[in-house]
C-alpha cells in the first residue's frame, strides 16, 4: 500500500506538467496575464511581465481529477481497481465510507478555485473574498464533521468552539498560502515541503492513514509538476506561468482540510480538562503549527506591518518575508531557497512529534521558536541599500 501511495507523487507530477504547459499556452493566447494592482495595492516595480496566471487550473485539475476518478472507480468498478492495486482490497470499505466527505470537499474546493479564477481576471474586494472563504470552510467543516480539538466537546459540552477553531484554521492557512504567492516558485515549493511532511506523519501513524496520505501525495506531485514551469532553474531565470489565486487558494484550502482530517493523538473514551492535560502525547495536535510555522510567520508579520502602517491587512504590498529578504541583499531565487530551507527545518521536526516523550517534544518546539527568532533578529537589521529592480517579477 505504501508503494501505491508514493506512486501517486510521480503520477500527479506527470499529469500536472502537460496541464501546466497547456494552461500556459491558453493563457498566452487568451491574454490571461497577471493583472495590474488594484487601488492601494503594491506589486513589483515595472516593467510588467507578460506572464499568464492560469497555472492554478493545472494544480486544481491535478488534484481533483485523480480524486474524482478514484471516487468513480470505488463506486462503479471496485473489481477493476483492486485488480490494478491488490493492496486496496482490504481498504475498499473504508474508501466507500469516505466518498461522501470527498465529494463535499471537492465541491468546496471547486468553489474556492472559482473564486480565485475570478479574482485573477477581475480583482474582487478583500472582504468579499474572505466571506466566500469563510462560507466554504464552514460548509466543509459542518457537512463532513471535520474538526480540530474535538476534546473541547467534553470540556464545554458543545461542538461550537471546535467548529470555530477549525474554520479559523482553514481560513488562516488558505490566506497564508495565498500571501506567499509573491515570488517565482515560492508557494508551490513550500506547499510541496509541507505536504510531504504531513504525508510522512500520516504514514508514520500507528495505523497509517492511507486515504489522507494519498491526497497529500497528489498535492505534492501536482506542485512538483507545476514547479517545472514556475521555478527559476537558472539564477537569472524566471517563471513562465503563475498559479494566481486560482492555485494558491486551492493549495492552502487542501492543506488546511487534510491537516484537520489527520489524526495526531489517539482519542480517549472520556475527555476532561484533567485527562487532556495529563495525556502523554497531547502535544501531537500541535504538529500542523510546526509544519506551517514559516507561512504563518509570513502571514502574521505582513498583517502586523500593514496594520502598523494604517493599511488594511488584506491589501497587497511588498512587505512579505520574501521581499524583506531581498531587501537585505539576497537574490529572489536565493530568498525562495532560504524560505524552502526554513520550512523544512520547522516541518521535519513535527513529523514524529506525537511519538516523542514530553521533554523531546519540548526540544522540537524550542528548536522551531529559535529558528523563527533567528529569522526575526536577522530581519531586525537595517535594510541594505538596494535597487527596487530586485523585486521585479
Amino acid at each position: 500500500m505504501l508503494a501505491a501511495v508514493l506512486a501517486l507523487i510521480p503520477a500527479a507530477a506527470a499529469l500536472a506538467m502537460p496541464l501546466t504547459w497547456l494552461c500556459r499556452q491558453i493563457g498566452l493566447r487568451a491574454k490571461a496575464l497577471d493583472t495590474p494592482p488594484i487601488p492601494g495595492q503594491q506589486k513589483a516595480p515595472p516593467p510588467p511581465r507578460p506572464t499568464p496566471n492560469t497555472g492554478g487550473i493545472a494544480l486544481y485539475l491535478s488534484i481533483a481529477l485523480p480524486l474524482l476518478a478514484a471516487t468513480l472507480a470505488v463506486s462503479l468498478a471496485p473489481g477493476l481497481l483492486t485488480s490494478l492495486v491488490p493492496a486496496l482490497s482490504e481498504h475498499l470499505t473504508g474508501l466507500r465510507d469516505q466518498i461522501p466527505n470527498l465529494i463535499i470537499f471537492l465541491v468546496c474546493l471547486t468553489a474556492v478555485h472559482i473564486l480565485g479564477l475570478i479574482d485573477d481576471r477581475r480583482p474582487l474586494g478583500p472582504y468579499l473574498k474572505l466571506g466566500i472563504m469563510i462560507g466554504a470552510a464552514t460548509s466543509v467543516v459542518w457537512l463532513t464533521d471535520t474538526r480540530l480539538l474535538t476534546a473541547l466537546d467534553g470540556m464545554t459540552g458543545s461542538p461550537i468552539p471546535s467548529i470555530l477553531i477549525t474554520v479559523l484554521w482553514i481560513v488562516v492557512i488558505t490566506n497564508a498560502m495565498n500571501f506567499m504567492d509573491n515570488m517565482d516558485g515560492l508557494t508551490a515549493g513550500v506547499a510541496a515541503i509541507a505536504g510531504s511532511c504531513f504525508m510522512a506523519a500520516a504514514l508514520a501513524h500507528d495505523r497509517p492513514q492511507w486515504f489522507i496520505a494519498a491526497c497529500l501525495a497528489l498535492l505534492v506531485g501536482a506542485c512538483l509538476g507545476f514547479l517545472v514551469f514556475n521555478f527559476p532553474l537558472r539564477r537569472a531565470g524566471r517563471a513562465s506561468i503563475f498559479m494566481g489565486d486560482g492555485g494558491s487558494l486551492v493549495l492552502g484550502f487542501t492543506l488546511a482540510f487534510l491537516t484537520v482530517r489527520t489524526t495526531y493523538v489517539e482519542p480517549t473514551s472520556v475527555v476532561t480538562a484533567s485527562t487532556l492535560a495529563t495525556s502523554t502525547h497531547w502535544y501531537g495536535v500541535l504538529m500542523p503549527l510546526l509544519v506551517m510555522a514559516v507561512p504563518l510567520y509570513d502571514f502574521a508579520s505582513v498583517c502586523l506591518i500593514r496594520l502598523r502602517a494604517g493599511k488594511s491587512p488584506f491589501v497587497g504590498d511588498l512587505n512579505h518575508l520574501s521581499h524583506r529578504l531581498v531587501k537585505r541583499g539576497l537574490t529572489k531565487r536565493d530568498a525562495v531557497l532560504v524560505i524552502y530551507g526554513l520550512t523544512a527545518v520547522t516541518a521535519i521536526g513535527g513529523i514524529a512529534l506525537a511519538g516523542l516523550k514530553p521533554w523531546q517534544a519540548m526540544l522540537v518546539g524550542v528548536q522551531t521558536l529559535l529558528a523563527l527568532m533567528v529569522l526575526a533578529v536577522y530581519e531586525g537589521r537595517n535594510e541594505l541599500p538596494h535597487d527596487d529592480s530586485r523585486l521585479r517579477r
